[in-house]
């Protein structure tokens, strides 16, 4: 370490915790930087290495992130250590990205006692791998959609990180801060952490309970009781093609009330917000899934592929079909 640099008296732990990070091609790069830093900064305070970190790509060759910057790694996934505590990173087209020979890797480490944890969209290689059957974990909220209808069995948590049975699992972006500042107070105090957070200006959650997106009456800038119920039944039935009448059965106010109340608040309507809500639901499905257009239109609610289509293209500016395509190739 630098000279000058510590700042906390840590007491000596002996060797330092190493982890390893599996950088898949098109990988968040905010995510990983987010889980990172800490670490770093842990070793700055305390003015030692309380701390090591590796970057893993399948090969042993670079991958561009979702940002376009390459990265080099520090080895190939053959040479991790058997006892490495390995984090998968993903992030965009996870599902193109994550190779046999990856989850047959990650199969064994976990069998063989490696632990394992993920970051953003990692968690698809864990599922994959069977590591998740036995423990509460979350992945990014966009990605929910698409993990659901791949993994029906396997229900991930809207929090903002899990820690269980071992596993690490965080939805990305500044949760990963959050959840490695818990691992860092774990293993080095309260202190350690709260200077870290200081250190990174970051606002640490008060716990891992607390949910990925903002609250809806936050997001909207309304308490109003019956916009948020209108809107939570919207979001919890997708694939139902709700009716207006089936949104007002459910709300103490007439349809021309909660018209007024979605115009002024979203500047749509009713019907037209909970359409938005369907193909941006179809929107993520294409991305994180192999479903075809047809599974697609049926899990997002829409009566017909052609609605479904015309709808997709009035909001994306291209085909379902022709938006998946550019996916493939």
């Amino acid at each position: 370490m630098p000279p000058g640099t510590n700042k906390l008296q840590i007491a000596s732990t002996g060797s330092p915790q190493d982890y390893y990070f599996l950088m898949l091609p098109h990988m968040t790069m905010l995510a990983f930087c987010a889980a990172v830093e800490p670490l770093r900064v842990a070793n700055q305070a305390a003015g030692a290495e309380l701390y090591r970190w590796f970057t893993v790509t399948d090969d042993g060759k670079p991958i561009h992130c979702s940002n376009r910057i390459e990265i080099n790694p520090d080895l190939a996934l053959s040479d991790v250590p058997s006892s490495a505590f390995v984090f998968v990173c993903s992030g965009v087209r996870v599902q193109e990205v994550v190779q046999r020979s990856t989850v047959t890797w990650l199969r064994r480490h976990a069998v063989h006692g490696g632990r394992t944890g993920s970051l953003c969209a990692g968690v698809f290689a864990l599922a994959d791998a069977g590591i998740l059957n036995k423990c509460a974990f979350t992945l990014h909220w966009e990605n929910h959609p698409g993990f659901t209808e791949k993994y029906p069995l396997l229900q991930p948590s809207l929090r903002r990180y899990e820690i269980d049975a071992g596993v690490m699992t965080c939805g990305g972006g500044n949760a990963a801060t959050d959840m490695m500042l818990e691992v860092i107070e774990r293993d080095h105090g309260k202190e350690l952490a709260l200077y870290i957070a200081d250190m990174c200006i970051h606002s640490r959650s008060s716990h891992r309970d607390m949910q990925q997106k903002t609250a809806m009456s936050a997001a909207f800038g309304s308490r109003n009781p019956a916009l948020i119920t209108a809107l939570r039944y919207m979001h919890d039935n997708l694939e139902e093609d709700l009716r207006l009448g089936d949104i007002i059965d459910r709300v103490p106010i007439s349809s021309r009330q909660l018209e007024r109340l979605f115009k002024k608040h979203l500047g749509q309507s009713p019907m037209q917000f909970y359409t938005d809500l369907r193909v941006s639901r179809a929107h993520a499905l294409l991305n994180d899934t192999n479903l075809s257009v047809r599974e697609i239109t049926i899990a997002s609610g829409f009566s017909s592929q052609s609605l479904m289509a015309k709808k997709f293209k009035i909001r994306f500016g291209v085909s379902p079909h022709n938006y998946q395509r550019t996916w493939i190739e």
